[in-house]
């Protein structure tokens, strides 16, 4: 079984890098430049631009604001707003690289940028951030992961907007009423799980993440109850560390035990929408949610916090990818597509942005705004950062191969554990199997 699996995954890395090749000789027939696709131009750093938002929905009114505020300040320029959902997205981009059609600008989060860069689609900023006005006012954490996750080049192919962190949500009313302790720690995480359920009159204690976007929040509960603290033990990965087997398998437990029975489908969206209407104690997402969870239920009947931690006493959590925006090399207009990025990233329009996503600001004086002391869960997952008391469990966001493999190829195995169909520990070592491959196939090519 293992040695089937090594097999499709070296054959699926020989086509992805084959595409990638075919791409780049195409493109030095074309210009002799040696990069994918389109160079595009500079431009008159007048007229339109396309951007992509690659939360569109869920942030499409923030992003339209600024719009608006970008337009009245540049009345020459005329922005297109195109809102992509988050689950949509990356398809949605990797269609337009084969088929033409890219924007000026998108949405380019550190998850993607490996993709994305391999393909030679996205326009090194370094420089054009250097001579800019945000020069020096942006954090610099949130600039080195940007780097990180582009390939080991050191390149910065996305000027980062907000950094996210895993929040715990939880309704104060219901455990007060139940007589419960905040759940800060991973036995009171399941002690309250379990006590707030009462299926017969709907009422759960958690809701678990089954659907779009289900890895990555499984492998924060499995590091956080496991302690571990590197994603890598050399070259061999961790993911199905005897240790990460056995949290996994506690938490997969709770499916239908003390969730919905829905959760098996639900992406972020219907999670959120089910927890900001129901009676579901507990929900583990990130900082982005917090505003709606204050329009459905008040400041007084819930409370988000950090992760809990485990029997060390410490917080152990995956990281959350850093989102950004991105000019894609084959816009006509560069000049003003990068006006648009500078503007949407300056102090102001920052800050509008992180105040109502909910997260932490790129720019550095934005984060020094009053809003982040009023938005207690950003405030407290600032503080946990800095504090010393988490420690991170860096994703390889840096392999191209990431994207396909936390989703395409193993969200739908995740929906096998929850249903019984496949044990933790098979699941884990499919993905151990994936990762370590796509690892070797990534050291291979650097040489």
């Amino acid at each position: 079984m293992k040695n089937t699996i090594r097999r499709s995954r070296r054959a699926a890395v020989a086509v992805a890098l084959g595409s990638v090749l075919a791409l780049t000789a195409t493109a030095c027939g074309d210009d002799g430049s040696g990069t994918g696709g389109d160079n595009g131009d500079e431009g008159s750093g007048k007229g339109k631009i396309v951007f992509w938002d690659n939360n569109g929905g869920v942030r499409t009114d923030a992003w339209k604001a600024i719009i608006a505020d970008f337009e009245k300040a540049n009345p020459d320029i005329d922005v297109e707003y195109v809102g992509i959902p988050s689950a949509d997205y990356q398809s949605k981009v990797e269609t337009a690289i084969q088929g033409g059609g890219l924007p000026d600008v998108g949405g380019v989060g550190a998850a993607m940028i490996a993709s994305f860069s391999a393909q030679k689609v996205l326009e090194p900023v370094d420089d054009r951030l250097a001579k800019s006005s945000l020069n020096g006012k942006l954090n610099e954490d949130m600039v080195t992961s940007m780097k990180a996750a582009g390939g080991g080049d050191g390149t910065l192919y996305s000027v980062p907007t907000s950094a996210n962190n895993g929040v715990l949500y939880y309704r104060t009313d219901l455990f007060e009423k139940a007589g419960l302790d905040e759940p800060t720690t991973w036995d009171k995480f399941y002690e309250a799980a379990n006590k707030l359920t009462d299926a017969k009159k709907n009422e759960f204690g958690y809701t678990i993440r089954g659907g779009a976007g289900s890895i990555a929040q499984a492998l924060d509960a499995m590091y956080g109850q496991s302690g571990i603290t590197s994603f890598w033990n050399g070259d061999k990965t961790t993911v199905n560390d005897p240790k990460n087997v056995a949290a996994l398998e506690k938490y997969a437990a709770l499916y239908k035990k003390d969730t919905p029975s829905a959760d098996l489908n639900n992406d972020f969206t219907k999670m959120v929408a089910q927890w900001d209407s129901g009676t579901i104690g507990m929900l583990n997402h990130n900082l982005g949610s917090y505003q709606d969870h204050v329009k459905a239920l008040g400041v007084e009947k819930f409370r988000g916090i950090p992760q809990p931690v485990g029997a060390s006493g410490k917080r152990v959590q995956v990281s959350n990818p850093v989102d950004g925006v991105g000019l894609f090399k084959s816009s006509k207009n560069k000049e003003a597509a990068w006006k648009f990025i500078e503007f949407a990233v300056s102090h102001a329009e920052n800050s509008k942005f992180n105040e109502s996503a909910g997260q932490v600001p790129a720019n550095n004086e934005a984060a020094k705004d009053a809003w982040i002391s009023k938005a207690e869960p950003t405030k407290l997952a600032a503080a946990a950062l800095t504090d010393g008391s988490t420690t991170i469990v860096q994703l390889p966001y840096y392999l191209p191969d990431w994207g396909t493999i936390s989703k395409a190829d193993n969200e739908p195995n995740f929906q096998k554990v929850l249903l019984g169909k496949m044990s933790a520990k098979d699941f884990l070592d499919t993905l151990a199997d994936q990762l370590n491959d796509a690892q070797a196939e990534w050291n291979s090519q650097k040489g």
